[in-house]
This record gives C-alpha cells, structure tokens and sequence, in this order.
C-alpha cells in the first residue's frame, strides 16, 4: 500500500510516494523544473494562476509514474501541503474568476487593519487570535471592494490546497485549521465568525463544508483517475497548510514541541495548548492539525516572507547559473560578520514580525574595495538567520521559550554557513530530519485512513540526520554580529 503526498509551494509542485509499511519513500519529484513566477502587477501584490497550479501537479504525478518505481494503483490514499493563506475563488461551475491572491500579497494590509480596530483590538485577538491583516479574509474584502463584477458570481471561497482537492476530487471542502489561517474562525464560540462575515458582509453559503483535517475530503473521480493513472476513488483524506503539515512531517504536534523551516519564507512554528496570541499580532496563532474543541493544540506561527526568497534573488542575479550548493560553498571562504556587510533580508511584501511594515531588502556598509560576490552570499544567509532570531525574540516574549527546533534537512538548511548562525543565534539544538512537506502529507494521508492508528505509529521511523548545539564561543560572536544587524533593521523600520 502506497501513499501519495502532494506539496503545492510557491517556487513548485513536489509530490511524493511513500510505503505505508516501511514508511520509506519511493521517490519525489519536483515540477517544474524552474521556479514558478509570482504575477506582481503592482508593488506589494502577488498572485498565481490555480489552473497553473492544477497543471504542474498533473505534471509533477505523472513524472513520478514515469520513474516506473511503483503502481500507481497502488496508491491507497493522497495528503495535501499548501502555501497558506491565498484566495481562490470559484463559481458555482467550479470555474476560477481570477488569479489567486497569494500569502505574501500586501494590497489587504490597510482593510485588515481597518477591520481590527472597527471590530476591536480585544475581541478580535480573544475570538481570532490574530488581526484580520492581510490573510484570506481580508483578500475577499478587498476583490469585494475593488472588483464587485467578480465577487457577485463567487459560490465558494477556498484555499490554494482546497482547490487541488476540488480538481481531484470535485468536491469542495474545507477544515477548522484552514479557516483559522484564513481569519474566518472564532476560536471562543467554536464556529465561523460573526465578526468577521458581518464587518465584511460576506455570505457563509459561500464557504466549504467543514471536515477535520484528517478525513475524506473527497475522492478521485473516473476522469482524473483515467488521466492519472490513479484508482477512481481514491481519497483525498489529509489536507493542511504548509507550516502545520511541516510541523506534522516533524512529528511536532503536542505543547513544547517547535518546527521549523527555510524555504521562500521563514518559519517558526510552536505548539501550545493554550489559545494564546501576540497583543500586536506579529506571531500568529491557528488551529493546528489535530486541533479539537476539548484538547486545543495551536500553532504559534513566526513567518518572514523575506528569506530564502532573498538568496535565490542572489544566485539569479549575481550568479546565474550557479548551483546552491557551490553558493553555499562560496558562502564558507568568507570569515563570519562579513568583514562588516548587513543584509535585511525583508524585500517580499509587508511582514507582519515587523508590524506589516514594507523595508524592502537592504545592503548595509557595502565597502567597495572589501567585498566580493562570496560576501554577499555570506551576508545573506547570516542576515536570514537573523530575521528568525529577531522573530524568535517575539515568540519568547509570549511565552514560547523553545530549547530544541527539529527541520528538514533541505533548503536553507542544506548550507552549512546558515545552519551554524541559525543554531547560535537562536541558541537552540537544531535536529535535522530526512522529511519535507511531501513526504509529511503522504503520512498525513495515512492518517486520515485509519491506516496508521496515531502519530506515533505514523513516525516511528522517520530518520534523524544530525543534531546541532550550538557552542558558547559562537554564540558570542555572532550575538555581536546580530546586534550590529538589528540596528540597522531598527533604522530601517523607523
């Protein structure tokens, strides 16, 4: 029995098999082969096509039948992994009226924050745990606003993950986990908001019926079988947002227990099992995947929009061509602090650490006659590093005091030069694990059938790669480094 783990990323598509025995994996595949463009068609917007996405994650499973390294009817169950927080919307044929508004897009900045002063700064964080901002919720009052011949043919509000279902399965769902991130929940009265869809004006008929997370969200139709190559009826029975379903790929699912991870963005994600939140809402809070009425277990959410975003700006511009492994090499022939060179990583819409504030990435004591491309690349990955310490610092003040992060090895944390700064600068242990968000919604979807009866029995292999500790000596250094790197953040958010 296989299970097949569906990852829609922002740069591509990854799926993956895995044996629901072993718990190995069979293979993973990426689709496309080049990152996937964000539609920016003014400053601080971003958007994507869903039919783009519907398309690459044809392509993506029919690259991995095309390894022949497994039957595809075997495949007993599929998971789903999504960025979090974009809209889609369809009408009542299940057509997409426009391009999906996308996690790091700024434009709803101002009527979130309008809405969480109009409602009130109190209720709001009690029943939502979070500002409006510029989540899903907000996204929808803004093409209400702003494109009312759109809005008035919406039937269903979704998701980016919703909409792969909906294209697999034709049904339309959703779960408590997915409403939280899109700001239409209320954690204190358990049910969607009344704030929210009365401050908006939005109709409920037009949100998916509510599932948990671990459930048939629907099941593969004959014609999506028959161009797959799939079983007809096959369920969808796992779907969550990336960051829960990273930590879920970590086994990171009880109070204390925190994932992270470095891809586009940047994320912290600790589990509490208190419905807390940040006064200014600069971490976020959500239902986490096994979140229920009478056992809460939230994820408190650090996200930095601005970080492996800003070294893949790096290898493109700079060095077009270069792998990032020999970037990563590059990075280590320069001595730590970068003879003095700062980067802010922060050039991808508003970031909500930073109180939605829009900084752009910045390059400080650039020295004309010192620095060199391998610089650059150094300053770079210190400077993400940073971003997440300063955002762990918010965390802390809150209550989230981690001591031990478990990641995938993968992304930023392939290189040795970020690892060692994130280490010491956050002053955690670092376990890094063979596991990414595909492989995470295979077991997901384990899950969801009943196959694996609980976490632990869907987890008890997982491979660990390495621990990290950080060394008193390092952490010295480097503390004088970040000081040095928030006062120009300081001066930049002024």
């Amino acid at each position: 029995m296989l299970f097949l783990g569906i990852d829609l990323g922002t740069s591509s598509i990854k799926v993956s098999i895995v044996d629901a025995d072993s718990q190995q994996c069979v293979c993973s595949v990426q689709y496309p082969d080049i990152e996937t463009p964000i539609i920016s068609k003014r400053t601080g917007w971003a958007e994507q096509s869903p039919e783009g996405w519907w398309h690459n994650v044809q392509q993506a499973i029919l690259r991995a039948n095309s390894l022949k390294k497994y039957n595809p009817h075997d495949i007993a169950a599929i998971g789903i992994a999504y960025q979090m927080h974009g809209l889609v919307i369809v009408n009542k044929d299940q057509q997409v009226l426009r391009d999906a508004i996308i996690w790091c897009d700024s434009r709803a900045v101002p009527i979130g924050e309008k809405a969480f002063h109009e409602i009130g700064a109190e209720r709001s964080l009690s029943h939502l745990l979070n500002s409006p901002g510029n989540f899903t919720a907000s996204k929808l009052a803004w093409v209400m606003e702003n494109e009312p011949q759109i809005y008035e043919q919406v039937d269903k509000v979704m998701l980016p993950g919703d909409f792969i279902a909906m294209k697999l399965t034709g049904e339309i769902t959703t779960s408590v986990s997915a409403l939280s991130e899109g700001i239409f929940w209320d954690f204190k009265n358990e049910e969607l908001s009344k704030d929210v869809f009365s401050y908006y004006g939005f109709d409920q008929n037009n949100m998916p019926g509510i599932r948990p997370v671990f459930s048939a969200h629907g099941y593969v139709t004959n014609s999506v079988a028959d161009l797959l190559s799939l079983k007809a009826g096959t369920p969808v029975s796992y779907k969550a947002g990336d960051q829960p379903n990273n930590a879920l790929s970590l086994n990171v699912l009880e109070p204390g227990e925190v994932a992270a991870t470095a891809g586009t963005s940047g994320v912290i994600y600790g589990v509490s099992d208190q419905l807390t939140y940040d006064p200014q809402s600069r971490v976020n809070t959500f239902a986490h995947v096994n979140y229920a009425p009478d056992k809460k277990r939230v994820g408190v959410l650090l996200c930095i929009n601005g970080t492996g975003i800003l070294n893949r700006w790096i290898k493109n511009i700079i060095s077009p061509g270069m792998e990032y492994a020999q970037l990563n090499n590059e990075a280590k022939e320069v001595r730590a602090g970068c003879d003095g060179l700062r980067i802010l990583p922060f050039g991808n819409g508003t970031e909500r650490m930073l109180s939605n504030k829009l900084t752009g990435a910045q390059f400080h004591n650039i020295d004309l006659n010192i620095h060199t491309q391998q610089h650059i690349f150094r300053a770079a990955q210190e400077g993400i590093a940073y971003s997440f310490r300063y955002g762990l610092d918010i965390m802390r003040e809150n209550g989230m005091n981690p001591k031990l992060i478990r990641a995938g090895k993968a992304n930023m944390f392939l290189s040795p030069v970020f690892a060692e700064v994130f280490t010491n600068i956050t002053g955690c242990i670092v376990e890094l694990y063979n596991t990414d968000g595909s492989v995470g919604a295979a077991r997901g979807a384990g899950l969801g059938t009943g196959y694996y009866k609980n976490a632990r029995q869907a987890f008890d292999r997982m491979e660990k790669l390495a621990v990290l500790e950080p060394a008193k000596e390092k952490q010295s250094l480097y503390e004088g480094f970040y000081e040095s790197w928030r006062a120009a953040l300081k001066k930049a958010i002024k």
